[in-house]
């Protein structure tokens, strides 16, 4: 007798040399025409945590309704049905195999928050089956599918949002308009730091796959590793096979908001200093990082990253200041505050509802707002605050981050494509190895 996991195995090996190409997945066109009051039906795929923050704000859509929740682990999707069931009063289908929900053609749109080596190929793949896209961050593994995921949007025509939601923050909304109109004179200067005291991840052991995962789909397009018991389910972010390191999971969000004050793109050069300091443990990415973006005329943005040992004098988990040649604003998730070159206040402005800041949900007010305006873009062609495009940037920024750390040195940067400058070293993360069958094309 085949068993449900036992089909979704064989499936996942066999027919992984398929997923990608034209063969499984044909461009479908548009998929549904959707009229301004037309219901979006919706899946989402990764529901551990930040997902619950995807629900709820697509259940705030009286039009919207999740049509999927897909998970790897049954485990997980055990305790996320009965969560629905309790806040959003009804429990989606489920399906293990993205790939089944990708084929059901009543799919407007895919949430994606699942690990982050899957975030390219997977909003990929919707794409080119007829589906909108709402990717979490960082939306890429490495540049080279930052590259793809640009190219796709462009063939195919689907909106796609990253969900950075602080570009939907009213608050930092109504500091960018202002710094744009002049309140802070001449910007120079965007500060970004996040602070937080993770433990040790410890060393972990080979050990049998849990029964309830099914860790082969589980690792997709990154090459095949034994499992071991300190990845799954959020550990993975330390490890490079599958994740990215603090700048992209935390950093992103930051360093995005200063690149939009600013008014800036790629940069001219990136410096990055940090390491390991805090434990003796499997974690493959620096804990403590400080990483500088420079543009033309002295302008600048720096990330500060203390994952592991919090930052003192005490200061709040995360943050932005953007600095002028008249003041100062700080932005928050939650607030924006404007002050002169003294330091003295003028002007605080909150938001109606607060939002999470370092939790793994991070859910909010900002979640809907975001979720509403992909919903305005698909409905009634509105413009996407965080479209690929330019949230694809952000991205790089990190990944550019990165490499710097990892080289050693200044990266010099083609400000055009984003690639590092006479640096063969430094050019070797820009395109990983991938599962055989599994890597992502267009």
């Amino acid at each position: 007798m085949t068993t449900r996991r036992d089909f979704i195995k064989k499936t996942t090996v066999g027919s992984a040399a398929l997923t990608f190409g034209s063969m499984v997945f044909p461009y479908t066109g548009h998929g549904r025409i959707l009229g301004a009051n037309d219901q979006i039906n919706c899946a989402v795929i990764g529901v551990r945590s930040r997902a619950k923050a995807h629900v709820k704000a697509i259940n705030a859509d009286s039009n919207a309704k999740i049509l999927y929740n897909c998970d790897v682990d049954d485990n997980i999707i055990e305790e996320h049905n009965i969560w629905c069931k309790e806040t959003i009063g009804y429990v989606p289908k489920v399906e293990k195999d993205f790939r089944k929900i990708l084929e059901d053609k009543d799919v407007d749109a895919v949430f994606i928050a699942t690990p982050e080596h899957w975030h390219a190929p997977m909003a990929i793949m919707a794409m080119q089956a007829g589906k909108h896209v709402y990717v979490e961050k960082p939306c890429s593994h490495n540049p080279h599918e930052n590259e793809l995921l640009v190219a796709a949007q462009k063939k195919y025509g689907k909106k796609v949002q990253m969900g950075n939601q602080q570009r939907s923050a009213d608050t930092t909304i109504l500091g960018i308009n202002e710094i744009k109109e002049g309140i802070i004179g001449e910007v120079y200067k965007g500060e970004a730091y996040y602070t937080n005291n993770r433990s040790s991840i410890g060393v972990g052991n080979k050990v049998p796959v849990p029964k309830t995962l099914d860790w082969d789909l589980w690792q997709g397009p990154a090459p095949k590793e034994a499992y071991r018991d300190n990845v799954h389910p959020y550990n993975w972010h330390w490890f490079r096979a599958w994740g990215t390191g603090e700048i992209h999971n935390n950093g992103t969000h930051e360093i995005d908001i200063c690149r939009w004050a600013l008014g800036v793109d790629l940069p001219n050069s990136v410096t990055s200093f940090g390491g390991k300091y805090a434990y003796n443990d499997d974690w493959e990415f620096v804990d403590n990082q400080q990483v500088t973006f420079s543009y033309d005329n002295n302008t600048f943005i720096t990330w500060t990253g203390h994952s592991r040992g919090m930052m003192k004098p005490d200061r709040p988990g995360r943050g932005i200041t953007i600095y002028g040649s008249k003041g100062s604003i700080q932005l928050d998730r939650n607030f924006y505050k404007l002050y002169d070159l003294q330091g003295n206040p003028i002007k605080f402005e909150f938001e109606k509802a607060s939002s999470a800041t370092t939790n793994t949900r991070g859910e909010g007010i900002l979640d809907v707002n975001h979720v509403a305006n992909f919903f305005d873009a698909i409905r009634k062609d509105a413009s996407l605050r965080s479209d690929i495009k330019d949230a694809s940037i952000s991205t790089m920024l990190c990944h550019l981050g990165n490499m710097a750390q990892d080289a050693g040195e200044t990266l010099k940067i083609d400000k055009v494509t984003g690639k590092v400058l006479n640096n063969e070293k430094a050019m070797k993360s820009w395109k990983r190895e991938y599962a055989n069958g599994w890597e992502p094309k267009i």
